[in-house]
């Protein structure tokens, strides 16, 4: 018997994406979806490519009818309004899987300082960060499971083996240089993310004040045990998905080649998605377009005392709803690759 499953807010890009890879899973039926803007209208009229593949339409977000419909719950409100939703599920005996950034911080006070008072504290202690290639013997027994942040997920999978690998210099500042797709922003109208602002346009953003950094510092501090100094410059690309991150890292010593891809090797030699590139192969966003990877190269410079990592994953899968269907999986003991093993869209 196929489990049950429902999407809260499920009319952004996000929700789409969950749609689309949820519809072809083998072990799972999508029950209902929501949104409060387009109650009633069928998925197909708001999203064409889902015609004849998602035969439902949006219902309003009452939660204690969604919780009548299904055993596990996706969450992907904006932040802020997550928390109470997901509170609720919870109460409910609903398993939830939550794609804001409300149940991703370990620290109350760290979430408070960069969003608002978060109003399910004792929540929030127990939930779990959901990214699999590090966390996963916590993943299956959580009932509440913080996806990732797409920017986060392209630096803390890159960059924490060679953090725990000790080959950092300390007190060093790490220069995240990373860029992203327009669909990051949303489905939502705003002036940065129209056509005529983002095409043939190339943009930093949000410098020294992205709410993805405060995440970054604090999953990579728990992966390492080593509270990283991150200098993270965020940047729209013209491009509807993907994020490509260079990740500067000052050394400690000279290093060899042979030693970062034992590091990378020891984290990920075994994983499914995540996919280390030869040496002097770097990734591109074409080889993870609709993909649930994440490519990772690197290149050692000055005298091999400077580390240049690179990662690519597709922001709307990897970085977000592929992420939450990976995690599912292991909630559910179902196979961890059943559902995503689609090959990138290229070109």
């Amino acid at each position: 018997m196929k489990t049950k499953v429902a999407i809260i807010g499920a009319s952004g890009y996000t929700g789409m994406e969950l749609m689309r890879i949820l519809a072809g899973h083998p072990h799972v039926e999508l029950t209902a979806v929501t949104s409060r803007q387009h109650v009633g209208v069928p998925v197909a009229e708001l999203f064409p490519s889902l015609r004849q593949v998602v035969e439902l339409s949006f219902m309003d977000n009452q939660v204690a009818e969604i919780a009548g419909l299904a055993d596990l719950v996706f969450t992907a409100l904006p932040h802020k309004a997550a928390i109470e939703v997901v509170a609720e599920l919870h109460a409910a005996g609903k398993r939830v899987i939550d794609l804001s950034a409300d149940y991703r911080f370990s620290d109350r006070a760290l979430y408070e300082s960069w969003y608002q008072p978060h109003t399910a504290p004792e929540l929030l202690a127990q939930a779990v960060y959901g990214l699999p290639e590090l966390f996963r013997a916590e993943i299956p027994r959580a009932r509440v499971v913080g996806n990732p942040g797409c920017y986060p997920t392209s630096v803390i999978l890159p960059l924490a083996p060679i953090l725990v690998s000790g080959l950092v210099a300390p007190e060093s500042t790490i220069v995240v240089d990373a860029k992203s797709g327009t669909s990051g922003a949303g489905r939502g109208l705003s002036l940065g993310s129209l056509y005529c602002e983002v095409n043939e346009n190339f943009k930093p953003y949000k410098v020294g004040n992205h709410r993805h950094q405060p995440e970054m510092v604090e999953q990579l501090e728990r992966a390492s045990g080593l509270t990283p100094q991150l200098l993270f410059v965020p940047h729209l690309l013209p491009v509807s998905r993907g994020i490509l991150s260079s990740i500067y890292v000052p050394l400690a010593r000279s290093v060899t080649g042979a030693e970062i891809e034992a590091a990378l090797a020891r984290a990920y030699g075994e994983e499914t998605f995540v996919r280390l590139l030869p040496a002097g192969t770097l990734p591109t966003l074409n080889a993870v377009r609709g993909s649930n990877y994440c490519d990772i190269g690197y290149v050692l410079a000055a005298e091999q005392r400077s580390l240049i990592l690179f990662s690519a994953i597709d922001n709307l899968v990897k970085g977000a709803a592929g992420q939450a269907v990976q995690n599912m999986n292991l909630m559910l003991g179902l196979p961890e690759t059943a559902g995503l093993l689609s090959v990138a869209l290229a070109p």
